[in-house]
């Protein structure tokens, strides 16, 4: 390992790990990204097919979820757990200095995940508690295995990724519960805690990369001055009124209070975002994406607040299309495509067909939101969306899927 960092997909080569060349046959099990990003994109893509013909009555899915809560867990506790079990077991050999989980351990654990999604698919046929533990069950061993190299690597400093990835596993398990109430889980305090915490991740990871990576490739520029360090007292005091926000928000979702606290929190990471220096990075595609990725956690939070204060203006779905589509979905594809390059041994550097998926997923976003605020066009939007997105998981599967598959270069 050369190096420990929190940028992951830029300052150290995990495939190097023991100085060891890795066999064709077994790149794939070679490092958690390898698997894991992989089949989230091919899970959220087909996940995203399959809604479309839900909505258009083609088929039905035997699922006991209704099919809107079907559709937002298999995004935020589905697609969301795989790519941040890829993300983590990237990022914590390279914050502690330990080898990587590969081979069997590496195959087993997408084993679970891959469990959690065949049995939310067919849970009609399968008890809820059966159900709940195949899904929630890998989370479990992956928030067990991933603090037990945080400890061992003492690596203190980011056990607060683990505390948020407990949130993250006890919203999936609330959801569980409502649902087998009979509650529209949707809608329900375990999606919001699961949201919440996701929210949060994005605003203390992004606020660790997007600083740094932008800082990066400035400087090659000699422009590293334009982006303010991050961590200081500043995004401290951001960061706590933002998870103040989000437990209001979760205990209190349309209280004039979470409204206030929210319009607080979107402009204090507005600000945030402003310090890093994006709008110098319009040449680069893998670092403008990165900030247009984060705005959507400002943005959403300022929607939420205008649906709470204006329900008959703006509902709150688009708001929370903000922050699952925008925030998580576009940041997620932007880690993605740059930890896969960067960790095949392929320079950083977005091509036409990388250019094309970030343009899709924003143009599923746009769409998506708009489709919330123009209820009579929000047919043919959520259409749009759909296929966007689609295009844009579907993208990645095809463009990355084979440097994924393969040994780095």
């Amino acid at each position: 390992m050369t190096s420990r960092s929190d940028s992951p997909a830029e300052s150290a080569r995990p495939d190097k790990a023991g100085a060891r060349a890795v066999p064709p046959g077994q790149a794939f099990f070679s490092f958690g990204f390898r698997p894991f990003f992989l089949g989230a994109s091919l899970w959220s893509a087909l996940a995203m097919a399959v809604w479309i013909g839900m909505l258009s009555g083609a088929w039905t899915v035997p699922t006991a979820l209704d099919p809107v809560s079907w559709h937002a867990h298999e995004f935020l506790f589905g697609y969301l757990g795989a790519v941040i079990a890829g993300f983590l077991m990237t990022a914590i050999p390279n914050w502690t200095g330990r080898k990587p989980i590969a081979g069997w351990p590496l195959a087993a654990l997408f084993g679970l995940w891959l469990v959690g999604r065949i049995a939310i698919g067919a849970s009609a046929y399968i008890g809820a508690p059966l159900v709940a533990l195949a899904d929630i069950g890998f989370a479990v061993v992956l928030a067990a295995v991933m603090t037990a190299e945080i400890v061992a690597g003492r690596n203190w400093r980011n056990l607060i990724v683990i505390a948020l990835l407990a949130v993250f596993i006890a919203g999936n398990a609330l959801f569980h519960w409502e649902a087998a109430q009979g509650y529209p889980a949707a809608q329900g305090f375990g999606l919001r805690l699961g949201l919440a915490a996701t929210v949060g991740l994005i605003a203390l990871i992004g606020g660790r990369i997007v600083p740094a990576f932008t800082r990066n490739w400035l400087a090659k520029r000699d422009k590293a001055h334009l982006v303010t360090p991050p961590m200081q007292r500043f995004d401290k005091a951001a960061l706590l009124v933002l998870g103040l926000s989000l437990a209001v928000w979760v205990i209190w979702p349309i209280a004039p209070v979470t409204g206030v606290a929210l319009l607080v929190a979107g402009a204090l990471h507005t600000v945030r975002l402003a310090r890093w220096g994006g709008t110098h990075t319009g040449a680069d595609p893998l670092v403008w994406v990165l900030h247009v990725a984060y705005a959507c956690i400002p943005l959403g939070a300022f929607d939420e607040a205008i649906s709470i204060a204006w329900p008959h203006i703006l509902g709150a779905a688009p708001a929370l299309h903000l922050w699952m589509a925008g925030g998580i979905g576009l940041m997620t594809l932007a880690v993605m495509t740059r930890a896969s390059l960067g960790h095949t041994g392929r320079p950083l550097v977005a091509d036409a067909g990388t250019l094309a998926i970030y343009l899709c997923l924003i143009g599923a976003v746009i769409a998506r939101v708009l489709a919330g605020a123009f209820p009579v066009a929000a047919g043919t939007l959520h259409s749009v969306s759909g296929v966007l997105w689609v295009a844009a998981f579907g993208g990645f599967a095809l463009l990355y899927g084979p440097m994924l598959l393969r040994p780095r270069v």
